[in-house]
């Protein structure tokens, strides 16, 4: 049997993102959802899931080390002297460190400050993931399994993809580059994931598939969808002209748009069904 879990990552980064995420969730396409604890448009986005009725959607906590302010204080090596994160990529030449227990005991304080804000929030969350996928870098990984274990997490996303030989996608050297290094993360941290009793999807998708999301190309990966359960990461969201410059302006664009738009195809139902897809969230007793 071929189950599909379609998680729509950054939910809380500004409010056309959020508006974009419900719109497919009520298509009945998205069937999960990453908060990011420290989005602009939070309270937007905690408005929005508290006031509807979404039984066949699972939440989960998008962790986030790299963009905005931190949720917790007295961080020194996560922030840059302007108090908030310090980008993608120095993010992660700094993540990529072992055996640093000062930046391991600032990040375990940090995860399990956004973790208990989400809940404090009432939200239940099933599932577990990372911006950029940080939750699997060297020196974030201990300390998020620790923290999804203590607040009862079950799932945990690996974010390992074989790299796709399709003749439906453009990839770029920097795109297969980064996708190399997201997925060869997530292979070494596979077996520490369920060894330490909690529970990741049978295969995972999406990384290669990140703004550049078409009806053709989302295809073209579910007619080689395996047995088992995939979670497919998402990227939807709707796009306002000339908003302001944040930390998360990059996180609503034109390409979000289209994602959005081939998530609200209404053939894609049709292929789901041709192929014998089953939609679902984040299961919430793991077997």
């Amino acid at each position: 049997m071929k189950r599909l879990i379609i998680n729509a990552d950054d939910l809380g980064a500004d409010e056309a993102r959020n508006a974009g995420i419900f719109e497919a969730i009520q298509a009945g396409t998205v069937t999960s959802v990453s908060i990011f604890p420290n989005g602009p448009a939070l309270r937007d986005a905690l408005n929005r899931i508290h006031s509807g009725s979404f039984r066949n959607v699972s939440w989960g906590v998008h962790l986030n080390l790299s963009e905005g302010k931190s949720v917790s204080t007295g961080n020194s090596l996560l922030l840059g002297p302007n108090g908030i994160f310090l980008g993608k990529a120095s993010s992660q030449r700094l993540l990529m460190r072992k055996g640093d227990r000062n930046l391991e005991n600032e990040i375990a304080h940090e995860i399990d400050a956004q973790i208990s804000l989400l809940k404090a929030s009432g939200i239940f969350l099933r599932h577990l993931d990372g911006h950029q996928h940080v939750h699997v870098f060297p020196a974030v990984l201990k300390a998020m399994l620790k923290a999804a274990l203590n607040h009862h997490i079950p799932w945990i996303r690996v974010p390992y993809e074989p790299e796709t030989t399709s003749s439906d996608f453009t990839l770029t050297s920097s795109l297969c580059e980064e996708c190399r290094l997201f997925s060869g993360l997530g292979w070494a941290a596979r077996p520490i994931i369920l060894e330490s009793g909690l529970h990741a999807t049978d295969h995972f998708r999406g990384l290669y598939l990140k703004g550049r999301l078409t009806l053709q190309g989302l295809e073209s990966v579910l007619q080689c969808l395996p047995d088992g359960l995939t979670e497919l990461m998402v990227h939807p969201g709707r796009f306002v002209e000339n908003s302001p410059k944040t930390p998360f302006s990059s996180f609503s664009t034109g390409e979000r748009r289209k994602e959005l738009e081939t998530l609200l195809n209404g053939k894609l139902h049709l292929i789901f069904n041709e192929m014998d897809i089953f939609l679902t969230p984040f299961p919430e007793n793991p077997s």
